[in-house]
C-alpha cells in the first residue's frame, strides 16, 4: 500500500524513471501528468499529496483546489510559475533545487564570454561562407585584465566569478542587499550604477524578482560602455528585450549573449534574432548529462523527504 502519491504536473524529460524509483522505494505512487493550463493541474492533481513541477501554472486558483497537496518542488532554481504567498497561505511547502546545476551554468557564462569578446561565432559562419578574412571582427581587444561584472553573488555567480578571476579578468560584483563576498577576496564589491559604468562585459546571475524584473533597461543600457557585452543565463526578463535591441542597433552596447529570453521560445519576429551582435542559445545553460540525473533525483528525494516528515533541505518558503 502506497504511504502517499507524488504528481508530475509536467515534464518534458524523456524518462522519469529515477523520480520512479526514489518515490517507489520510499512506498510512495508516482503519477505522470502532462498538464499545460491551470484546468489541467486542478482537474488531474486533486488527489497529490505532493507535486514535482516544471512548467504548469501553481496561481492561487490552483492551489486553493488542491487539498490534499503539502509540498511543491520545482524543477531547477526558479519559481516564477508559483504563487508563493498562496502556497504559504494553504500550508504549502515549496521547494526547487538551487544547486543541480552550478557549474554547467558558470561554465555556459564563461562560453558565452569568450564566443562574443573573441567573436568566434561571427568568424565561424564567415569561414564557411567561403571567406577567409580577420578584420571582420574588429575590434578584437585583449581580454586579460578587462573587467567582468557579475551581478548576483550566489551559487552561481560566485562560480562564475571564480572561473573568470582564473581566467586572469578583474572582476567586480553587486548583489543587491546582500553581503555574500566575504568568500571571494578577489571580487571588489561596487554600486550597480559602478557596475555598469566600469564593466567590459556583465554576466547576469541574479534570481527573477519584483526588483530584478527589467533591471536593465533603456538607462542601464546606455550607462554602459559602447564596447561593453553583457550576457544573461539568469532569467529573460531581467533585461527588457525591447531596450537591448535598440542598444544592439544604436551601438550603445557591443553585443549581448542570451539563453534565457523573456518568451520562450521567442517569437520568430523577434528582432533580437536577426542581429548579429546577439547570440542566443535554448535556454540550455543548466544542462549537461550529469546535471540532468542530479535535478531529478534531488527534486524527488526532496518531496518524499517532506512528505516522510524529514528535515528538507531547499524550503523557498516557512510553513
Amino acid at each position: 500500500m502506497s504511504l502517499f502519491t507524488i504528481g508530475i504536473t509536467d515534464c518534458d524529460h524523456p524518462s522519469v524513471e529515477i523520480e520512479q524509483n526514489i518515490i517507489n522505494k520510499s512506498s510512495g505512487r508516482m503519477v505522470l501528468h502532462q498538464c499545460k493550463t491551470e484546468e489541467d493541474v486542478i482537474r488531474e492533481c486533486s488527489e497529490a499529496d505532493g507535486l514535482l513541477n516544471q512548467y504548469a501554472p501553481l496561481t492561487r486558483n490552483v492551489l486553493s483546489q488542491l487539498p490534499r497537496c503539502k509540498v511543491i518542488v520545482r524543477y531547477g532554481v526558479g519559481i516564477n510559475n508559483i504563487d508563493l504567498d498562496a502556497a504559504s497561505d494553504y500550508g504549502i511547502q515549496v521547494c526547487n533545487v538551487p544547486d543541480y546545476g552550478v557549474d554547467e551554468v558558470s561554465d555556459h557564462a564563461l562560453a558565452l564570454l569568450y564566443t562574443l569578446a573573441r567573436k568566434t561565432l561571427l568568424l565561424g559562419n564567415s569561414v564557411r561562407k567561403g571567406e577567409w578574412e580577420f578584420s571582420i571582427s574588429r575590434p578584437i581587444l585583449r581580454l586579460r585584465d578587462q573587467v567582468v561584472g557579475v551581478v548576483g553573488l550566489g551559487r552561481i555567480g560566485s562560480a562564475f566569478a571564480k572561473k573568470a578571476h582564473g581566467a586572469g579578468f578583474k572582476v567586480i560584483g553587486y548583489d543587491q542587499g546582500r553581503n555574500r563576498s566575504e568568500s571571494l577576496p578577489f571580487v571588489e564589491r561596487v554600486s550597480f550604477e559602478q557596475l555598469l559604468e566600469l564593466s567590459d562585459i556583465i554576466s547576469v546571475h541574479c534570481p527573477l524578482t519584483n526588483e530584478t524584473k527589467n533591471l536593465f533597461g533603456e538607462k542601464e543600457l546606455l550607462s554602459m560602455k559602447s564596447s561593453a557585452f553583457i550576457i544573461n543565463t539568469a532569467r529573460g526578463s531581467i533585461i527588457n528585450e525591447v531596450a537591448l535591441n535598440q542598444a544592439l542597433e544604436k551601438g550603445w552596447i557591443a553585443g549581448a549573449a542570451l539563453d534565457v529570453m523573456e518568451v520562450e521560445p521567442p517569437n520568430p519576429n523577434n528582432p533580437l534574432l536577426q542581429r548579429e551582435n546577439c547570440i542566443i542559445t535554448p535556454h540550455v545553460a543548466w544542462y549537461s548529462e550529469q546535471a540532468f540525473d542530479e535535478l531529478k533525483r534531488k527534486a524527488a528525494e526532496e518531496a518524499v523527504r517532506f512528505l516522510k516528515r524529514q528535515e528538507i533541505y531547499y524550503p523557498m518558503n516557512l510553513v
